[in-house]
């Protein structure tokens, strides 16, 4: 059965957080998912709250920019997270939005080089394994975490571009899709994905995670549109009810994604009543 989801953007003040993880919990949505985009709210301390404040509801980081992050600081965040809550954590990483990465004085050369390493590390290291390793970014020497996770968990990344896709699976263990993605995009990006894995020779399942801007009630389509960017393909997004957010979520599901994660648009004012309609009324349309 596809995995359905939903997204607390970090558009949304800090503290209207608590309400939304609530919601989720409470209407049974199988996973929250939350952002790490500059310049607004951290993925790891946003994680940690959702997960302090649930018992089920399994949360996602979509992802970490792995510029702004040491891998020994972002393997030992994931495990203290892994360890305390133990098969709640789904934790993705990126190469990042290069604009906002210059910003901060971390743009590198070859994102995809040091998107490639970070992976390399830091899923070593949630192994439990001791790393030593000086590539052309990420420089380890004998390096182990003192409290790895109880058994090495899954590490997802982002990708838009053929060239990262393709590294998805080749290093990670899923891939994490935008909403600019449609349905011919999810079978590119599996056929890309699969490409990945043969030159790796993985044979170990590969999760796909897709993300759709879905946008319901007054002015759906209007709204829809607004934030819509050229980048988007021309099937990505739904507005509309419940019948028609779940057909697109079939579509993306039929495809080849074994997670669909709807979000709403920036302006959304109410964050948990989306939250409740993911849950109450397409959750049930989706098989």
């Amino acid at each position: 059965m596809t995995v359905l989801g939903a997204v607390f953007r970090p558009q949304n003040p800090p503290e209207s957080l608590r309400e939304a993880v609530r919601v989720a919990e409470a209407t049974g949505l199988e996973e929250l998912w939350l952002w790490e985009d500059c310049f607004l709210e951290s993925g790891i301390a946003t994680a940690a709250a959702a997960l302090a404040w649930t018992d089920r509801v399994r949360v996602g980081i979509g992802l970490l920019p792995v510029p702004l992050r040491n891998v020994a600081l972002t393997a030992m965040e994931a495990a203290t997270l892994y360890r305390l809550f133990p098969d709640r954590l789904i934790l993705g990483i990126g190469h990042g939005v290069q604009t906002w990465m210059e910003q901060v004085g971390a743009r590198v050369e070859s994102p995809v080089t040091l998107l490639s390493e970070h992976l390399g590390a830091l899923r070593a290291l949630l192994a439990g394994e001791r790393v030593t390793t000086s590539g052309r970014y990420v420089h380890l020497d004998d390096v182990a975490l003192d409290w790895p996770p109880a058994a090495p968990p899954k590490v997802y990344a982002g990708a838009r571009g053929p060239r990262s896709i393709r590294l998805c699976g080749e290093h990670a263990d899923g891939t994490l899709l935008d909403s600019i993605t449609d349905a011919d995009g999810v079978r590119v990006a599996r056929k890309l994905i699969d490409e990945g894995r043969a030159a790796a020779g993985r044979t170990d399942r590969h999760h796909i995670v897709a993300n759709l801007l879905a946008v319901t009630g007054p002015d759906a389509a209007g709204r829809l549109a607004a934030e819509r960017t050229p980048a988007h393909a021309p099937g990505a997004g739904v507005a509309g009810d419940a019948h028609a957010v779940a057909e697109a979520v079939v579509r993306l599901a039929e495809a080849g994604a074994d997670t669909v994660v709807l979000q709403t648009t920036a302006d959304d004012p109410d964050t948990a009543a989306f939250l409740r309609f993911v849950a109450e009324e397409v959750r049930p349309l989706v098989s």
